[in-house]
């Protein structure tokens, strides 16, 4: 008789930016985990589950209202030992600090490429703790850069059109249909715009857009 396939680590997927969450769960999915549930905020997510039980929380840590951290605290308290691998854009001592002493497992920055955040996410689904700081300073300066440089004034009105439907999910041939351009013209465009973001894949371009607010 042949083993019984693996079912797919279940997931609550808690962040206040729809794009975000949007960008996160295609790349989740992609790497063969299933959300169970999305929140925007921690009360959400906490009211989630309680009805919906997972086996990784992945979570922002700053959202408006009650973050991450804050939640985090509120579900101890009520007894849920659900593992919880909390987001953030640059690492941050006191965060960490706070993160650990709140029951967090994993503390993971939002740059981390996307086989890091998947072996991050088995590894506190398998009982570990990885709550290691992280140096990254590489990271700040590239953001410091574009944040310093008002980030807007880096992208055309058309790159920044680009990296909204990419942040939709669409393919190259859907932009170009879209925008009536060539497909090659908008492949064009998205190295472009990776070039810029200092990324090499959609999905981070797209995180690290947002985050700077082009879009």
């Amino acid at each position: 008789m042949s083993a019984q396939p693996k079912a797919p680590l279940r997931l609550a997927l808690a962040d206040d930016q729809m794009l975000v969450r949007a960008g996160l769960r295609a790349l989740l999915e992609r790497l063969g985990l299933h959300i169970v549930f999305e929140a925007d905020d921690g009360q959400a997510l906490l009211d989630g589950l309680a009805q919906s039980p997972v086996d990784v929380v992945l979570s922002d840590i700053r959202m408006p209202g009650l973050d991450g951290i804050d939640a985090l605290t509120k579900l101890r308290e009520r007894g849920d030992r659900t593992p919880v691998l909390l987001l953030t854009t640059f690492d941050d001592s006191d965060l960490l600090l706070r993160a650990a002493e709140a029951g967090a497992q994993g503390f993971l920055l939002k740059d981390a490429a996307p086989e890091d955040l998947r072996e991050a996410i088995v590894r506190v689904a398998a009982g570990e703790t990885l709550l290691q700081p992280v140096s990254t300073e590489p990271v700040r300066a590239r953001y410091r850069y574009h944040a310093d440089d008002a980030p807007r004034a880096l992208f055309t009105e058309r790159e920044v059109s680009v990296l909204r439907l990419m942040a939709g999910g669409y393919s190259n041939k859907e932009i170009a249909r879209a925008m009536f351009l060539a497909e090659g013209t908008v492949k064009n465009y998205v190295s472009v715009i990776l070039e810029k973001l200092d990324t090499r894949d959609r999905t981070r371009a797209v995180l690290k857009a947002i985050t700077l607010r082009v879009i």
